[in-house]
């Protein structure tokens, strides 16, 4: 995906959050997120989009302190998300595609990186704001889940602090069925997991299904679709790989 594509994606999934978490209350419990109400959620997301934003803007070259979220409750605080979200769009499309500022997973540019991460920040706290609201889910994109369990499992679970670990070495499969070229080949050990694209040697576990489904699974929004093999690494999965 390209990114324009991801941009697109975070202003649509970004007004899908904003609509349901209005629709949910600042009261309203997160059921994916059993410690937040849609108040912290709204606070912890447009605080995200802020910071993300400055990057970009400044050419900030170093990480910066996230910051905390607005005194802010109520009608007052979606207006608040909104604008930080419409001005993040507005900022990664008007940024210069070589654009230089600090970016914390491998991509091929600081601009791909933010517009992906951000695609993917909102997309994943939109299911959790519709999560708040109740009824169906909106729909993902299915190369856009195949997109985010790459970002997933290269960039996020490729960093130090994953907690996705085994005391013996395992592998564990990873299989979209309803993309081309998604499946990914998970080691698992003491350090952190080491990820390639493809079915590389025998796997110990398969998690498969479709891409979007999949996806939520992977960032332990929704159950796993399918698990073959030793369902211990799947279990291991839910209990320790949480972002």
């Amino acid at each position: 995906m390209d990114i324009a594509e991801h941009i697109q994606i975070l202003d649509e999934e970004g007004q899908l959050l904003a609509r349901a978490a209005e629709a949910a209350g600042p009261d309203a419990k997160v059921p994916t997120c059993p410690a937040w109400q849609v108040r912290d959620l709204v606070g912890h997301i447009g605080t995200v989009h802020r910071w993300a934003a400055q990057y970009v803007a400044t050419g900030r070259s170093s990480r910066q302190p996230l910051g905390d979220p607005p005194d802010l409750d109520g009608d007052a605080l979606f207006a608040w998300y909104r604008e930080g979200h419409a001005a993040l769009v507005a900022t990664l499309s008007a940024a210069p595609h070589d654009v230089e500022c600090w970016a914390f997973l491998p991509a091929p540019s600081p601009l791909a990186f933010w517009a992906r991460r951000q695609a993917n920040e909102t997309a994943v706290h939109r299911v959790d704001a519709e999560s708040a609201r109740g009824g169906a889910l909106s729909p993902l994109r299915t190369d856009f889940g195949a997109d985010g369990i790459d970002e997933l499992l290269r960039g996020f679970h490729a960093r130090e602090r994953s907690r996705a670990r085994t005391a013996e070495p395992r592998v564990l499969r990873v299989r979209a069925t309803d993309a081309d070229d998604a499946v990914w080949t998970v080691r698992l050990s003491a350090e952190p997991p080491v990820t390639e694209r493809g079915a590389v040697g025998e796997a110990d576990c398969e998690l498969s299904g479709p891409a979007a489904r999949l996806y939520l699974a992977l960032w332990n929004r929704a159950p796993f679709p399918q698990v073959s093999g030793d369902s211990a690494l799947a279990a291991l999965w839910q209990e320790k790989a949480g972002v």
